[in-house]
């Protein structure tokens, strides 16, 4: 069977709704953002103050590329559908699902700080214009657009019944 690969913006809540999906599916569950942490021993934070933007896109591209699994749902970190071949290697064994959130729900949720919350984004850019830069590619890279709702158990199953719907064997 085929992965579940969650992207969206920060915020949109893919580590939470995933965890409930994978419970619904009887699948694994896996976070990106955790096997960076894992890897680096360094919270996203961290390597964004201490080691910069471009080791951590270099690190997350690395993730998305040789991230092997079966049977899991994948959350993505927010800006994994930066690299091509990343995105590329996920579809090769999965579907890939935008967790499509209103601008205004992802700004509501943000802190001031970016870096605070692990965003990766260049100094100085704002939400909105992170939002402006990656909605094309996620909606490139989407085999779904499934717009979130507002609790992660009512996403979920809208996730799981749009992947029925168009056939996918759970």
């Amino acid at each position: 069977m085929k992965n579940i690969v969650l992207i969206g913006m920060p915020g949109t809540g893919k580590s939470v709704v995933g965890r409930a999906l994978a419970e619904r599916l009887d699948y694994e569950f896996v976070d990106a953002d955790d096997i960076i942490t894992e890897t680096t021993g360094k919270t996203l934070p961290e390597i964004l103050r201490e080691d910069g933007l471009e080791a951590f896109f270099q690190i997350e591209e690395q993730v998305g590329r040789t991230l092997e699994r079966e049977d899991t749902v994948i959350a993505t970190g927010g800006s994994m559908a930066l690299y091509d071949t990343a995105m590329a290697h996920l579809k090769e064994n999965g579907v890939v699902v935008w967790l499509e959130t209103p601008l205004s729900q992802i700004s509501d949720r943000m802190p001031e700080d970016l870096v605070d919350r692990g965003i990766a984004a260049p100094a100085g850019m704002t939400i909105r214009e992170i939002y402006a830069q990656r909605a094309p590619l996620y909606a490139r890279h989407a085999d779904l657009i499934v717009a979130s709702r507002d609790g992660e158990g009512d996403t979920a199953h809208q996730v799981e019944e749009v992947l029925r719907t168009v056939g996918m064997r759970l």
